[in-house]
């Protein structure tokens, strides 16, 4: 737990200097309270205004710009901080396609500055009570501030709005889908998996997204693409060959029908930006 000026402040050679993409490995959540803060998930820039939270998931392509006048408290947590119960309520938020950027109700704004200053408070206070209730403390505070955050009037109506329609079958899915796409990538793969039908399995996920089973399969499968050849920079050979493409010709064709560009072009076009 720090703040975000704070941060950039001790880690000069972080990787915003100059900006270079990574993979998250721990939960990221910033509230900006001035100023405004810009960073990337998943190649998409996202901008983010006082009283509104960024959250980086782990697995997360993220990369940093130059801070500008953003201010702000900035929590890193790890996935398993977390009790099994808080974990439960929270996994609509912590999911990997939930929402980087969270703009909660108006009444829960002043709340939720008052609890992060609190945690930020909290953890500054190392050596002043006993370790066990320290850390007790500071996992409690994390967790409410959490469950007002995924439960904010505005959040939470956002939310209803989105995934009114989202059945169990369809939440389900995207469990399986999290878990297999490097290997299934056929509906009939994912309903056999679930124990339903395919027409089953296509409704739900028509009615959640609008969009097919398959397009879903593929769009997780592209992002990963990017992940890999941007951020990790493997090469279009080794990319294919994970995501289960047994050429990687038709992966390449894969790619650019939905970028518009070659795998190497769009690696080279990273490098370029990370040079």
């Amino acid at each position: 737990m720090i703040t975000v000026e704070d941060f950039f402040a001790q880690h000069d050679d972080w990787p915003w200097n100059p900006p270079r993409p990574g993979r998250a490995t721990f939960h990221y959540l910033i509230l900006v309270t001035e100023g405004e803060l810009r960073h990337d998930v998943d190649h998409v820039t996202r901008t983010i205004a006082p009283g509104q939270w960024l959250w980086v998931r782990p697995g997360h392509a993220q990369c940093w710009h130059p801070l500008g006048t953003a201010r702000g408290p900035f929590i890193l947590f790890e996935p398993d901080v977390l009790t099994p119960a808080t974990a439960r309520l929270l996994a609509p938020l912590t999911a990997h396609g939930a929402p980087a950027v969270l703009s909660p109700h108006p009444d829960d704004v002043v709340w939720l500055k008052q609890t992060a200053l609190q945690l930020l408070d909290e953890h500054r206070a190392l050596g002043r009570r006993p370790l066990d209730v320290h850390h007790a403390l500071r996992r409690s505070l994390l967790e409410s501030l959490l469950l007002r955050l995924a439960n904010s009037a505005g959040i939470a109506a956002a939310d209803a709005t989105a995934g009114a329609s989202r059945s169990d079958t369809y939440r389900r899915f995207l469990d399986a889908l999290e878990l297999h796409f490097r290997e299934l990538h056929r509906a009939v793969d994912y309903a056999e998996l679930l124990g339903c039908s395919v027409r089953t399995l296509s409704r739900a996920a028509q009615d959640a997204t609008g969009n097919g089973v398959r397009e879903l399969i593929n769009e997780r499968r592209l992002i990963e693409a990017r992940r890999l050849l941007g951020g990790a920079r493997w090469d279009a050979r080794t990319v294919a060959a994970h995501l289960g493409f047994t050429d990687p010709a038709n992966f390449g064709r894969f790619f650019r029908d939905r970028t518009g560009s070659t795998p190497a072009a769009f690696a080279a076009r990273e490098a370029r930006t990370d040079a």
